[in-house]
């Protein structure tokens, strides 16, 4: 635990529900967050937005769940939050700037139809019910772990495995011939 986020203990005790969250819980809080968030930078950011938005909603916290349980689903969602941002960016902008800047070397049909093949696969997730496309998200933030999906969402993990399953067979049948292999 760095310096950074020993400071974002605060330094009363006994008042905040934080004065009893020990070195442990922290550096979990911390692993949690840097499982789902590659970027060094981004998961401090996350880090240090759990701790704000955990202290301006302290007063919700109900003691009916472990304080790291609270703390990591604030961090879940600012996780959420972090992804939908990225994903907003248009992808072709970047795949032409890296056309633009290619090596004569680089193989270029090979990078245009990988994102040919990215946009089919995202126009056909697009088509996909509302409640599998959730899952589907919810699935991949959590890093393929059924477990954890049906927990994010609050269902029995056979409800996640049948979403799934028919997420699957409705992006077969929408994908063309060709790009099933």
């Amino acid at each position: 635990m760095n310096a950074m986020n020993q400071s974002l203990l605060p330094t009363r005790t006994g008042t905040s529900c934080f004065a009893q969250l020990t070195q442990q819980q922290l550096q979990k809080l911390q692993n949690f967050i840097h499982k789902r968030v590659i970027n060094q930078e981004d998961a401090e950011d996350i880090l240090q937005q759990t701790f704000v938005e955990a202290l301006n909603a302290e007063s919700r916290f109900l003691q009916q769940c472990k304080l790291e349980t609270w703390l990591c689903g604030i961090a879940l969602n600012l996780i959420r939050n972090h992804f939908r941002k990225l994903y907003r960016r248009p992808m072709h902008v970047e795949f032409e700037e890296q056309l633009a800047h290619a090596e004569p070397s680089l193989d270029i049909c090979g990078h245009i139809e990988s994102y040919r093949d990215l946009e089919r696969t995202v126009q056909a997730i697009a088509v996909l019910p509302a409640v599998m496309r959730h899952t589907l998200q919810v699935t991949v933030e959590t890093e393929g772990s059924y477990q954890d999906a049906a927990d994010v969402l609050g269902v029995p993990i056979g409800t996640i495995r049948s979403r799934l399953s028919r997420a699957r067979t409705q992006l077969r049948d929408n994908l063309p011939e060709g790009f099933r292999a």
